[in-house]
């Protein structure tokens, strides 16, 4: 049985090979790469939302090149320790699921079985993802309208995705932890100086949710001394910025061949009363 449920009815969803069925006759088709769409047409606010083709192409070699390996170590320490025996995880806006493989290795390095499940909105990300961590199940989704159970998640992960704090509410057991990534003050702050005339630290996010007890808070900081044009323009395309800098900015960004940017992560780590 899927970890995912029926978008249409909310009754189980049972996978076979190239689709995923409910009792109720609806039915799902697994692409070729091994997602499923589960966002129903009402839910979508464009014709293919989610992150474009280029800004997952870049993300993806970003990530791939490790700039960003001592958060995910961090991840997967913490859900290590918040975790045992088979629990179910899911990734909320997987993106090309980096962090999922990473979490999904350490959980069965340990001796655990993990069941995963992945959603995002972007279909680029997708194919990525479900390529990625073929043991996992993934789905165009919106993290907003989880297609899962009440209770059916011990773990849940949201790394830079929007705070769906009703939906992990519900999804959540008893007991269930949730890791929420936020950038901490000073992330990226060298990249904007480059990008703005006047940068400002990030806000300092330490929220107390109802419904959600805080266990901890761990802080992961360093600096990537990055020595490419690419790489920069890489992590740039990759984050907000690339949707509204002005134009000189990106200029000045572009005739760069390397700069050293902190990169600042506070992990907050919740558990559902």
């Amino acid at each position: 049985m899927s970890l995912f449920r029926c978008p249409h009815c909310a009754a189980p969803l049972l996978r076979e090979a190239r689709v995923y069925r409910c009792p109720n006759r609806h039915s799902f088709d697994v692409a070729r790469e091994g997602y499923v769409h589960l966002l129903p047409a009402n839910k979508k606010h464009s014709a293919d939302p989610g992150d474009d083709k280029a800004m997952v192409a870049a993300r993806a070699r970003f990530l791939e090149g490790g700039w960003y390996a001592p958060l995910r170590e961090e991840l997967c320490r913490l859900a290590l320790t918040h975790t045992d025996g088979a629990p179910a995880v899911v990734d909320a806006g997987c993106g090309e699921g980096w962090y999922t493989r990473g979490l999904f290795d350490a959980l069965r390095a340990t001796g655990r079985q993990p069941r995963l499940a992945g959603v995002d909105l972007s279909r680029a990300a997708l194919k990525r993802a479900a390529r990625r961590v073929s043991e996992g199940e993934f789905a165009v989704a919106s993290v907003y309208h989880l297609p899962m159970a009440d209770g059916a998640a011990h773990l849940l992960l949201d790394c830079f995705a929007p705070l769906a704090l009703d939906e992990y509410r519900r999804v959540l057991a008893p007991g269930g932890v949730f890791l929420y990534v936020v950038p901490a003050p000073r992330h990226l702050f060298e990249l904007k100086g480059v990008l703005y005339d006047n940068p400002y630290e990030n806000p300092e996010e330490n929220t107390q949710y109802e419904g959600f007890g805080q266990l901890a808070r761990a802080e992961v900081d360093y600096s990537m001394d990055i020595s490419d044009g690419q790489t920069l323009l890489d992590l740039f395309h990759m984050t907000p910025y690339a949707w509204k800098t002005p134009k000189e900015g990106v200029e000045r960004l572009s005739r760069l061949e390397g700069l050293s940017v902190t990169a600042a992560f506070h992990i907050h780590v919740f558990q559902k009363r």
